[in-house]
């Protein structure tokens, strides 16, 4: 019997993508089409018509093929996600779509260290055939194929990229604590950079006024954060929703006041300088010892390279992450786990099971701070200099976008996201800068024509930097329309009941 499919409705198309290019006109009109010099501005108006124009042929051209993928089972893929509140664990989907993200991730990976395109594509697809032989098994290699080449990449990453990638793990850190306050107990919490900060100037003020040492400090971050979370934790008992996000709100910016206007303590605006980074044992990874220890570089014998505190710094940050990571992903399945989760479905529910609301309230706090006070305490450390301006309210959105756009309550996806939001903005900003040298560099092996052409191209690229902010954001919007749930949505076991018939 064949399909009769409905025929496309290009007027339905029309619409939909006149109303994108109004709204995209609109939007990018003042962004893109007012350019200031000195004290008067020009009007350049083809820019926000070109991007009117790019919306309105992509929106008709995806409106027409969705349409089409309605009819079609092999496109099926292409349509948004319908909203669910839980993925049931042990469907083949998510299973397959893991591996292909993580081969996809390996193969990006590649190419950052090594810059070469084929070398990384052969890889990923490699991988991707491999782990999809393995069955059941192939969770755990990804895991230590992770694990290793996480240990490895310091040692073929450049300078630049290991910085990004130690603000990666940072922000995965921090990840992981809010994940916990929204994702597991399900309380918004709009103030979470309030921690950070706690961490990062428990390590910076301790140092100062009492000698801390990095490795005293971060426990003692911890559980300075940990506290300050318990402090939070009592007043907003009885609050839920957006009364509990006001709160949360006026908690981190009571913080950043404070750190802010008490400069007798804190310097105020000024901050607080001269954080030494970590020692192993007593050695000391600068050219001239500030701590009392040795240098590395003479006690190994080895010349001087000021990538070798960044590399320490970013294995230890590494392994702790790793810790946490086993962590978080033990406590979900602890009963303190499943209490917040019974927490976030229906409080009321909760309660009249037994179980005390004010306990598992007060613990997700605790342990969300307690997780954002070290990363705060790396971040001082890795910074060497912090002030209250690390710590806005674009922090805590940030960090809520992670959590958001990785899964709530997913570990897997929330430290996805915070790779993708950490180092996509850092990647734009690199391609805007080294595309045209990459050009001028191969001026003699082109044909003039090619040559011009490219440069062309570049040229209109070097403005990427001025509108990272802006692609960051359409994409945040489009894993909104396909992803609802996030990257990987989070996964609930699931327990089979045989038939009547079957059980013999």
């Amino acid at each position: 019997m064949e399909k009769i499919h409905k025929p496309l409705d290009f007027i339905l198309a029309f619409k939909g993508a006149f109303v994108a290019s109004i709204i995209a006109l609109l939007l990018f009109g003042p962004i893109m089409g007012l350019v200031l010099s000195g004290y008067d501005y020009q009007a350049e108006l083809q820019r926000p018509l070109i991007a009117a124009v790019v919306v309105f042929v992509g929106r008709f051209l995806f409106s027409l093929l969705f349409q089409f993928a309605q009819h079609e089972p092999r496109l099926q893929w292409m349509l948004p996600r319908k909203t669910a509140s839980v993925w049931v664990e042990g469907e083949q989907v998510e299973s397959k779509q893991s591996v292909r993200l993580f081969s996809a991730m390996t193969a990006i990976t590649v190419l950052t260290l090594t810059g070469q395109f084929w070398l990384s594509v052969a890889g990923g697809v490699v991988l991707y055939l491999l782990l999809s032989r393995l069955g059941k098994r192939k969770h755990q290699v990804m895991v230590a194929l992770v694990v290793i080449l996480g240990l490895l990449m310091p040692f073929f990453a450049t300078k630049f990229w290991l910085t990004v990638l130690i603000a990666a793990l940072i922000y995965v850190l921090l990840g992981l604590g809010l994940n916990i306050v929204v994702g597991f107990a399900g309380l918004l919490d709009l103030g979470f950079v309030a921690f950070y900060a706690v961490g990062a100037y428990g390590y910076g003020l301790g140092h100062e006024y009492l000698g801390l040492s990095f490795w005293a400090a971060l426990p003692l971050g911890a559980l300075m954060a940990a506290c300050f979370g318990a402090i939070l934790g009592f007043p907003v008992l009885r609050m839920h929703g957006d009364y509990l996000a006001i709160v949360t709100l006026g908690f981190g910016e009571i913080i950043r006041l404070v750190l802010n206007n008490w400069t007798e303590f804190t310097h105020g605006p000024n901050g607080v300088s001269a954080i030494p980074p970590p020692t192993l044992f007593g050695l000391e990874f600068s050219r001239i010892p500030k701590q009392g220890g040795t240098p590395f570089h003479e006690f190994f014998g080895i010349s001087y390279d000021s990538s070798f505190r960044y590399i320490f710094i970013y294995l230890i940050l590494f392994i702790i992450v790793s810790l946490m990571i086993a962590v978080v992903t033990r406590l979900r399945n602890m009963p303190i786990g499943r209490a917040w989760e019974a927490l976030r479905e229906d409080e009321i529910a909760c309660r009249s099971l037994g179980i005390n609301h004010v306990t598992v309230k007060l613990s997700a706090f605790s342990m969300g701070a307690m997780v954002g006070g070290l990363a705060g305490v790396f971040f001082a450390a890795y910074q060497g200099f912090i002030n209250p301006s690390s710590f806005t309210f674009f922090e805590s959105a940030l960090i809520l976008a992670i959590v958001v756009l990785g899964g709530l309550g997913s570990t897997v996806g929330v430290i996805i996201a915070a790779f993708i939001l950490t180092i996509l903005p850092e990647t734009l900003r690199y391609l805007a800068t080294e595309l045209p040298k990459a050009i001028d560099s191969m001026s003699d092996y082109l044909p003039s024509f090619l040559h011009n052409t490219l440069s062309t191209l570049s040229d209109g690229l070097g403005d990427i930097g001025s509108y990272r902010v802006l692609i960051f954001g359409v994409c945040m919007v489009l894993m909104m329309i396909w992803r609802p749930r996030g990257l990987l949505p989070i996964q609930r076991r699931a327990y089979h009941l045989d038939k009547p018939g079957d059980a013999k």
